[in-house]
């Protein structure tokens, strides 16, 4: 029978699959997304920036580096 959905040829056959497939991985995404948002994803840059500046301080601390040095370096992570 034509109206059979129980075999092959009834459905929308693969491309019914492929939306399916692209429907969970827009919903997975979602979620992603939506953690992310709420987990406060947003600190990648900041926290590299702030390591680099802790790691800056250090090398002035210890005398590898001047105070003009330390300064143009700061502006320069900072603007």
């Amino acid at each position: 029978m034509y109206g059979d959905m129980m075999g092959w040829g009834g459905g929308w056959g693969f491309f019914g699959m492929v939306h399916m497939v692209l429907w969970w991985l827009l919903l997975v995404l979602g979620i992603v997304v939506l953690a992310k948002w709420v987990f406060g994803g947003t600190g990648g840059r900041k926290a590299s920036e702030d390591h680099a500046l802790a790691l800056l301080r250090e090398r002035y601390a210890r005398g590898e580096i001047g105070k003009e040095e330390f300064d143009q370096k700061k502006k320069d992570m900072t603007s």
